[in-house]
């Protein structure tokens, strides 16, 4: 999975909020979804996400993320219509904030 949150000062942007598929000993486990423990204790520090391009393991864990922590998302014309899809299943597209 990828997901990097940069720091500095006062502010955090997360790159990418990826997932990733089981390992064969991940028994009765459909995904792997990222801590964002951190991110959450933070809240406001974090600017937004960043999506470099619509891999799962960029943006498969976006829509279970945005559940826990409205914040705005920021990518190209075709990834974003990607993510919308995605939010559109979850019923996120309304509430998340866009910008290409």
């Amino acid at each position: 999975m990828n997901i990097t949150a940069f720091e500095y000062e006062d502010s955090i942007i997360v790159v990418d909020c990826g997932l990733a598929f089981p390992e064969d000993d991940m028994l009765g486990i459909d995904l792997v979804i990222p801590d964002v423990t951190y991110l959450k204790d933070n809240i406001q520090k974090v600017k937004g996400f960043v999506i470099t391009h619509g891999h799962e393991d960029h943006i498969g864990a976006l829509s279970y993320v945005l559940r826990e922590m409205n914040l705005p998302v920021y990518a190209t014309k075709l990834t974003m219509g990607i993510i919308e899809r995605k939010l559109t299943e979850h019923n996120l597209l309304r509430s998340t904030r866009r910008k290409v």
